[in-house]
């Protein structure tokens, strides 16, 4: 019966195990139970692959024989063709071989790694060193492989052992070398490979056949394979040996019942002070005891000593006066939790000692924590300081070489490498460049570029960081669109005659592999005249992959003559003829390669298809030979054979020829000059890895055009380079050859022919080649022909040789994409989340010293070993010089006389507002800010932000402002911002009379202008205006006017884009970009990543063990996108290329956007950025003008109902009742209608528009309030007016105390940016008498608010509210329209008692609310107070309701819109309105098909009453007749 008969419950297995096992036979099943095994016997007429067979029997374990202690092995027979003689079968069968015998025996593994085996008949003769291992273990390997052979394969064989003396041991090969050190490796670890118990228990690992990777827990057989699965626990080298030695004296059988019935801890005994007699003790008493590996604690196992290194720290304060500590530790092998309770008062001595990233050693008790759910240690007994225990790998060689290829963070989830310890690392091993080569992007340049500091290394090492070079680079995504579609042509026309073929091979390498088939056409003039088809007996087994591709076997093919007979053949009837075929360099090698090895020449004209079809078919996506078939209406029915191949190419070609001939063409060599590829054609073609490094500033401008260009024009899953636009833009540049993936590698994998290794060679500066371990995966590869290490150190040496030949530098690279062997397994998690099944085995792309590297490359010989890894990566760093990759220049915009405009405009503005005469305070302000602003640079950033601002009031919309630039009097006469910076004051707009310095006024200090009383003018009697808030212009540019200013401006989310779109105006097309920015792993995102790792594989972390992991994958970039307002402005004369590369967000191809390719901070010294954000007020505003005809700017920000809402319900004309209890009236008014920002309004009881400006500050500081602030205030320390409230509080205060000005300017900044103050500063502080109290403060405050950021939005907040006490249906309007982020039609609308019996619920479940039920809760109060204030809503009229806008109806309700139905989205409501516009609907399903909405969303509707009678579908009864 066949397997899947037998076995039909197996389920849900892997597509190649379902194709490899579907056409094999079950003979029988036995159930051994002495053996405990259950042996099916199986026949296939194809070889199945060891690894297979595991995976097979593994599943078989798992679905169908799990309940049984029973063992599945799979006993294979094979019933194969005559191809297989014995050499043939085992050169396809070695690999399983192998891997049998690494599993029976690390001895005979290597006994047959090192010897060099041969086929005589049918005698297999083993040729290797004398000795007695071998020849004790020679008769096991005998007797194994004679009866494979018989029961496997039927075939009897006889295998022989030759000897040969050992050789000198300084001429032992690197093999040889392994060999002795893995036996003596062996006898350390007190293995006895001869002993029969050993051998036995060998034998029965052997049968474990589904246990991954068995032998890989034996010792490794070389140090490479034993260092990565060190890895695998993530020990650091030289930790393992370390911590068995700890571990000796640890009772590693500890069980929990062994702990019960010893003395448990005495916590009374225990002191939390730290033991004075022993200076390493932090904490506890001293100690004694050998520490145990962390990973050895799985369980409560009671009393531990463990040692390890701490990762995090973090302390909680208890009720009970009491503070927790937890901390992490690791010792490499795994981590965990550490906790301790003390006294709240001695928790900041303990907190200074146990810190991050120090080495402890503590003795406690490992026990389940029941808050946790995981062990971990409490009951601490001492905490002891020690040293680090950890080895770094040091580069002691005398002469250092370079890494010319390595990645870091930036290249897009791959590599795992912070690129400041890359460069660090290489300047500690003395090494003096290294190379930044990150997957088609160069964005950890500006960081490499400050990795090196002279603050943290002593003067002696200063010459060495001057000279020290980052070789800034990309592996890039080649493209060889330089390829010519007509190949040696020899004047041809296109009516000559061509010879039009394909074959079918044993695989993709015409050295190894062999033809099979042949099929040619000949066309004459246009038109098929002949031709040719054959198979080929190859000799040799046809693999069963190209058997499922071809339908070829080896019984078609037996029969048949071989290549020498058949080759010449088809070379005759090609006589005079050029090549014809699709994909032509595949086919023309292998008749090339067969001809050479006959000893014929061949000279051919060739002609590719493929070539052809991407010029005469753009259209198409790929240019398979049966999509270009299709695409001509070719018939192709036996695709993969090649008679039917080559006819339908034919075919194709005769159309082609056509074709050409339509467009002029009519000799073949003009069809490359055809051939100058489109982007989109590009886009399709195969990229190939290349190294490419900056030489100079030119190159470096050169390399950020490439960069722009890939990612703009060429983007297609990767940025790609045609290799035509690097030829452009060579000048400064370095190309190399780059690893397995570049294409001269590829092509000596597919060997082909010599012609095009030499074009390909010659197109390099330098050849590149990798240690072995980068490249082992082709081992374990079905699609690449490289079977054993000895391969692969092989096509190092061609590559060498091709160096050697063509006078091109050789260079060994590590290919870096982890620094340490340990840290593989942070990439190892990164691409088990990507998807890749083959994450696990991680290639060693770690970060080698020379000695590493000169050991890897022994195979080469000395001399030439050190020329690649030393003499040449040195070479090519010399002939770089050292740049920047970021120019140190400023380049700000120029518009021409914006100094003398902006004066114009200011004093213009300053006139009509003060009369002819200005105010000294107004004119002084005016020429200090002026003076200030010119001589620095900045009237540009002035003018840019007037014509924005100017532009957007010209078209109906405010803009608020952000930041301190409201601080600036120009900014506020220039139009830029409304807040007034200069003191409190009056000024009359009739006669021109102002005060600014009677007593009445200076009493308002400190104080916003609107908070004064209402004045008549004392010469007109018109009233005054009112106006300053009293901000001090050095805020925004400081003392010497020389700090960095900033513009944020706030325009409206509706009006942004248009806002970005002007900037395009005044500085003109390609001189504005987005700012850009980089997206990277986030903490709970790379934890979720470890956590679904270990899940998928079955093991368990704890969470300290997980964070550890994660924070090793925290900042690998995963996209890229926008500030969201950002724009960076590039001066005319300038190319943007000069500064950084370009590209458009997330490589969406789809978007005209175009952003800077750096992250825009590291830019910003150098062009220009103006933050132009979207911002809901103004267009919140804009929509209440629209709705009521008032202009915003015309309320008063004294009006006393509406501050009543900051302190009471009397303006709305309800109770705190009416709306669940909620005694203030500022619910959905802009930065007060918070929960926190409501209890400071209850706190501090504001009754003036400067108290809502103090607040403001408050709340959107850290610190500031909370724990500082609120306790000054309560405990009658301050008030809320003498009270720390914005930076500009503390300058202002201090100078009035007679601290110098520019020391309360550093004062502030330091204070306000969370760094506290320096004893200098709090010095000085105490020395003009400030009180204690404002000191505590200031050193509690992490970030602060500027007074005229929080003025701005106060002013915009005020103009809202003034709306809802006085436009109560405007703003609610308004409100659900812009700001309600979660409105539900079916929850709110339906009335008032529906809404609040939801609100109850949610309330009840208020603390496991989901962020969507939050928001829609903050909606329900709004609508709750909407309802109490006696308004009600409409319900909607799909013909009358807007998409997104709520409408006023009548006297007192709302319209809702139509996306607050739920499941409506925004698209599908605007699908609505447009299908309203085209006429009533007939029926449900006419509404849902025109609507293009969901079923769901209908029924919806229409349970909501929202449909009326539209009748369920559009089909008419005879009834409707009879009606």
């Amino acid at each position: 019966m066949l397997f899947f008969e037998v076995f039909d419950q197996l389920s849900n297995l892997p597509k190649h195990l379902e194709d490899v096992f579907k056409e094999v036979k079950v003979e029988r099943v036995a159930v051994s139970k002495s053996k405990s095994e259950i042996r099916i016997y199986m026949e296939s007429n194809r070889i199945i692959k060891r690894n297979i067979i595991k995976k097979m029997e593994y599943q078989l374990q798992k679905q169908l024989f799990s309940s049984t202690s029973n063992m599945v092995i799979l006993q294979e027979s094979y019933i194969l063709s005559a191809q297989y003689t014995p050499e043939n079968l085992f050169n396809v069968y070695k690999d399983s071989i192998l891997e049998e015998v690494r599993e029976r025996s690390i001895i005979e593994y290597n006994i047959f790694e090192l010897s060099e085996i041969r086929f005589e008949d049918n005698n297999l003769i083993f040729c290797c060193e004398d000795n007695f291992l071998v020849r004790k273990v020679s008769g096991e390997i005998t007797s194994y492989l004679t009866m494979l052979y018989r029961e496997r394969f039927h075939i009897d064989i006889r295998v022989c052992f030759e000897y040969y003396e050992p050789v000198k041991e300084e001429e032992t090969e690197e093999y040889q070398y392994e060999y002795v050190q893995i036996l003596n490796e062996n006898k350390k670890s007190g293995r006895k490979e001869d002993s029969k118990e050993e051998q036995a228990k060998a034998d029965d690992a052997a049968a474990d056949a589904y246990a991954k990777e068995l032998m890989e827990k034996e010792i490794g057989y070389t140090a490479e394979f034993a260092a990565s699965k060190e890895n695998t626990h993530q020990m650091k080298p030289n930790e393992s040996k370390r911590n068995e030695e700890n571990g000796k004296g640890a009772n590693k059988n500890f069980n929990k019942s062994d702990f019960q019935n010893k003395n448990t801890y005495d916590k009374s005994k225990s002191s939390y002070k730290k033991s004075v007699n022993d200076p390493d003790i932090i904490y506890g008493k001293s100690f004694e005891g050998d520490s145990i590996p962390i990973s050895d604690i799985q369980d409560e196992i009671g009393e531990v000593v463990i040692r390890g290194k701490i990762i995090n720290v973090e302390s909680r304060e208890l009720r009970n006066e009491k503070t927790i500590i937890i901390f992490s530790i690791t010792d490499f092998t795994d981590s965990i939790q550490g906790k301790i309770f003390v006294k709240t008062e001695e928790a900041p001595e303990l907190l200074s000692a146990v810190k991050r990233g120090k080495f402890i050693k503590l003795k406690g008790m490992a026990l389940l924590d029941k808050y946790d759910r995981e062990i971990a240690i409490g009951s601490i007994v001492g905490i002891k300081t020690i040293s680090d225990f950890t080895s770094t790998r040091q580069d002691t060689s005398g002469e250092k070489r370079v890494e010319l290829h390595a990645h870091t963070m930036m290249s897009d989830m791959d590599a795992v490498v912070d690129v400041k310890d890359l460069v660090k690392r290489a300047f500690a091993w003395g090494h003096k460049a290294v190379a930044i080569t990150d997957h088609g992007v160069v964005q950890s340049f500006p960081e490499a570029n400050h990795a090196l500091n002279k603050k943290d290394y002593p003067e002696s090492e200063w010459d060495r960081l001057k000279e020290f070079k980052v070789i800034y680079g990309v592996e890039a995504y080649l493209v060889d669109d330089l390829k010519e579609v007509v190949v040696n042509e020899k004047g041809q026309d296109l009516d000559d005659s061509y010879v039009v073929f394909d074959i079918e091979t044993t695989g993709f390498g015409p050295v190894k592999d062999k033809i099979i088939e042949i099929g040619a056409v000949k066309v004459v003039e246009g038109k098929i005249v002949d031709q040719f088809s054959t198979f080929i007996n190859p000799e040799v087994p046809i693999p069963y992959e190209i058997i499922d591709l071809t339908g070829i076997n080896d019984e078609m093919v037996m029969d048949y003559p071989t290549i020498d007979i058949i080759l010449p053949q088809f070379l005759e009837f090609c006589k005079g003829c050029a090549l014809v075929a699709h994909n032509a360099s595949f086919d023309v090698s292998f008749i090339a390669k067969k001809s050479e090895e006959l000893g014929i020449k061949t000279d051919f004209t060739v002609i590719d298809t493929v070539g052809l079809a991407r010029i005469l078919l753009p259209e198409l996506n790929r240019y398979k030979l049966n999509i270009v078939a299709k695409a001509l209406d070719i018939s192709l029915e036996n695709h993969h054979r090649a008679v039917d191949d080559a006819g339908a190419t034919a075919e194709i070609f005769v159309k082609f020829v056509a074709m050409l001939r339509e467009q002029g063409v009519q000799f073949i060599n003009e069809i490359n000059k055809l051939g100058k590829l489109s982007a989109d054609a590009i886009k399709k073609m195969p990229t190939y890895h290349a190294i490419i490094l900056v030489q100079n500033d030119i190159g470096r401008v050169n390399l950020y055009k490439l960069i722009s260009q890939s990612h703009i024009e060429y983007y297609s899953k990767r940025p790609r380079i045609p290799k035509s636009l690097f030829l452009e833009n060579r000048e400064g540049l370095l190309i190399g050859s780059a690893c397995e993936a570049g294409e001269l590698y590829q092509a000596l994998l597919r060997e082909q022919p010599p012609e095009e290794i030499t074009r390909l060679v010659n197109f390099y500066d330098y050849l590149e080649i990798q240690p072995l371990g980068n490249n082992e995966f082709m081992l374990h590869s079905d699609k690449i022909n490289i079977n054993s290490r000895e391969e692969l150190m092989e096509m190092n040496r061609k590559i060498v040789s091709l160096g050697e030949e063509f006078n091109k530098p050789v260079v060994a690279t590590c290919d870096v994409h982890f620094m340490d062997p340990e840290d593989e397994v942070y990439r190892r998690i990164i691409l088990a989340g990507k998807g890749f099944k083959d994450a696990d085995n991680q290639a060693p792309l770690y970060f080698r010293t020379t000695e590493e590297m000169l050991e890897e490359f022994t195979y080469l010989g000395k001399e030439k070993a050190m020329e690649v890894v030393i003499t040449n990566t040195n070479k090519i760093a010399d002939m770089i010089e050292k740049i920047s990759p970021v120019r140190p220049d400023k380049c700000p915009p120029v518009i021409e006389d914006s100094d003398k405009t902006l004066r114009e405009i200011c004093y213009n503005k300053a006139h009509s507002m003060y009369g002819p005469n200005l105010p000294k305070q107004v004119e002084q302000r005016l020429e200090h800010e002026l003076h200030s602003i010119i001589t620095n640079g900045f009237a540009v950033m002035y003018i840019i932000a007037q014509k924005l601002v100017w532009k957007s009031n010209e078209d109906g919309y405010l803009v608020g402002s952000r930041g301190s630039v409201g601080s600036s009097f120009v900014a506020t006469m220039a139009g830029i911002t409304e807040v007034n910076p200069l003191a409190a004051h009056y000024y009359c707009t009739n006669c021109f009379y102002s005060d600014f310095e009677s007593e009445e006024v200076r009493k308002y200090a400190g104080s916003s202008g609107c908070d004064m009383p209402d004045k008549n003018c004392p010469v007109c009697g018109q009233p005054l205006s009112k106006d300053g808030h009293d901000i001090p212009f050095e805020t925004f540019l400081g003392f010497n006017g020389d700090k960095e200013p900033d513009i944020d401006l706030n325009f409206s989310g509706e009006y942004q884009s248009k806002a970005h779109d002007y900037t395009e105006v005044i500085f003109g097309e390609g001189h504005t970009f987005r700012a850009g920015t980089i997206g990277t792993l986030a903490d709970k995102t790379a934890y979720g990543y470890v956590l679904k790792y270990n899940e998928e594989r079955g093991t368990h972390k704890r969470r300290a063990e997980i964070d550890r992991i994660a924070s090793g994958c925290v900042g690998v970039r995963r996209t890229t996108g926008q500030h969201p307002g950002g724009i960076i402005v590039l001066p005319h004369g300038e190319k943007i290329y000069s500064f950084t590369p370009v590209q458009r967000p997330a490589n969406d191809m789809t978007t005209k956007t175009i952003t800077t390719h750096f992250d825009y901070h590291s830019i910003d010294h150098n062009l220009l950025k103006l933050d132009i954000l979207g911002h809901d007020d103004p267009t919140m505003i804009r929509m209440l003008e629209d709705l009521t005809g008032v202009d915003a700017k015309t309320i008063r920000l004294d009006e006393q109902k509406v501050l009543s809402l900051f302190d009471n319900l009397s303006a709305l004309g309800i109770r705190p009742e009416d709306i669940g209890g909620c005694d203030l009236g500022c619910l959905g008014i802009p930065e007060f209608g918070t929960d926190f920002v409501m209890q400071m309004l209850r706190d501090t009881k504001p009754k003036t528009f400067s108290d809502l400006v103090r607040i403001s500050g408050l709340s959107h500081g850290t610190d500031v309030w909370l724990n500082n602030a609120q306790t000054l205030i309560a405990e009658g320390k301050c008030t809320l007016s003498t009270a720390i409230c914005t930076r500009d509080d503390i300058m202002t205060y201090l100078i009035n105390e007679g601290v110098d000005s520019g020391h309360s300017f550093k004062i502030m900044e330091s204070v306000r940016k969370g760094k506290g103050l320096t004893q200098e500063m709090e010095e000085e502080m105490l020395a003009n008498n400030i009180p204690e109290w404002y000191i505590w403060s200031c050193k509690r405050i992490k970030y602060m608010f500027p007074k005229a950021h929080a003025a701005a939005y106060v002013m915009m907040a005020f103009r809202i509210a003034y709306f809802k006490v006085y436009y109560p249906l405007a703003y609610y309007a308004a409100y659900f329209s812009i700001r309600a982020s979660a409105f539900n039609y079916e929850l709110m609308c339906l009335g008032r008692e529906r809404l609040e019996y939801y609100m109850a619920d949610y309330k009840r479940r208020s603390n496991e609310l989901t962020k969507k039920e939050q928001d829609v809760l903050k909606d329900m109060r709004i609508v709750q107070e909407m309802y109490a204030r006696g308004f009600d809503f409409m319900p909607i009229d799909i013909y009358k309701a807007k998409a997104h806008h709520f409408q006023i109806v009548g006297d007192n309700k709302l319209m809702p819109s139509l996306s607050t139905i739920d499941g409506l989205g925004d698209k599908a409501a605007d699908a609505v309105v447009e299908a309203v516009a085209e006429g009533p609907f007939l029926s449900r399903d006419d509404f849902r098909s025109r609507c293009k909405v969901s079923s769901t969303v209908v029924d919806l509707m229409a349970d909501l009453g929202l449909l009326g009678d539209l009748p369920i579908s559009n089909q008419i009864s005879l009834m409707d007749f009879l009606k």
